[in-house]
């Protein structure tokens, strides 16, 4: 895992990369961790996606808007393999996963981590039992078990909860929850599917939060599915840092700083609308674009 002085990725008021950004030129970090080349998708005579392109760099997060059934989702699933495109093509640090048959898809699906909209949790398992799901199925070591699950639960500050039962929990701790189980075995790729639908304010900025320190102390590459523009404002516009203290605090974007490892994609009738920064996204003078962003 890189160094966070190697990962944060930030720029001055010039426009001149920082010291923070300096190995954005390594070849490990040049490759994108995902690809989506001329992607095609339709069901019967509906088209989900048309033509869609984009990439997502390792360490950076791609946000993506759109209505209902405007294949936000289906990108997630598609990424996983669970959706095969009619034609184009998906790539998974830098392999072509396009054809790949289940059994071939095993190796990518461990390099990635799904948090589901309502956390998904198997409701007669305990939390523990929860999050130690996937390392089950693994046959890990019962002893490194435990380790990596008092460790996940730690990042989202739920340890305490680690013998309850999902019914037990708030929806905002369900969710945290999914994002532990998610997060064992240091997953290079977290997609995350409408994480904080049916949350109130303060606990989807919790769930954000966690996604935003995922992305700059751990350098996670990331899909953030959403139609909600506060999200937008917290993951584009906040960073995490380390103090000398070794407390993680999140700092605002501001006239010195600005971040470049988080963009917007919308999608619109199977295509993309728009690409690019939360600022130039708020600025736009399409009409469709000003009618989701402000409601106008």
């Amino acid at each position: 895992m890189a160094k966070l002085e190697d990962t944060l990725n930030i720029s001055d008021e010039e426009g001149f990369v920082t010291e923070f950004d300096a190995a954005m030129d390594d070849p490990y970090r040049v490759k994108p961790v995902i690809e989506f080349r001329d992607v095609r998708l339709a069901f019967d005579d509906k088209v989900i996606l048309d033509g869609v392109s984009f990439t997502v760099r390792r360490g950076e997060t791609k946000c993506i808007l759109g209505r209902s059934g405007g294949g936000k989702s289906t990108t997630i699933r598609l990424i996983l393999g669970l959706l095969k495109p009619d034609s184009g093509q998906i790539l998974i640090d830098g392999e072509d996963i396009t054809g790949f048959s289940e059994e071939e898809m095993m190796p990518v699906r461990q390099k990635i981590g799904m948090v589901f909209q309502e956390g998904a949790l198997f409701d007669s398992l305990s939390v523990y039992e929860n999050v130690a799901y996937r390392l089950r199925e693994q046959n890990v070591e019962e002893e490194e078990i435990e380790h990596e699950v008092r460790r996940m639960l730690r990042f989202v500050d739920l340890e305490d909860a680690i013998d309850k039962t999902p019914n037990e929990l708030s929806g905002g701790m369900r969710r945290r929850v999914g994002i532990a189980r998610a997060l064992v075995g240091d997953p290079e790729i977290v997609l995350y599917d409408e994480p904080t639908a049916g949350l109130d304010p303060p606990t989807a900025r919790t769930i954000c939060e966690l996604a935003i320190k995922l992305r700059d102390l751990q350098d996670v590459s990331s899909i953030f599915v959403t139609h909600e523009m506060n999200n937008i404002g917290y993951l584009s516009s906040e960073y995490a840092i380390v103090t000398e203290t070794g407390e993680v605090v999140l700092e605002k974007e501001g006239e010195k700083l600005c971040l470049i490892n988080t963009e917007v994609i919308m999608l619109r009738d199977g295509k993309i609308a728009f690409s690019g920064t939360d600022e130039k996204l708020r600025s736009s003078s399409d009409p469709y674009i000003q009618n989701f962003v402000y409601g106008k």
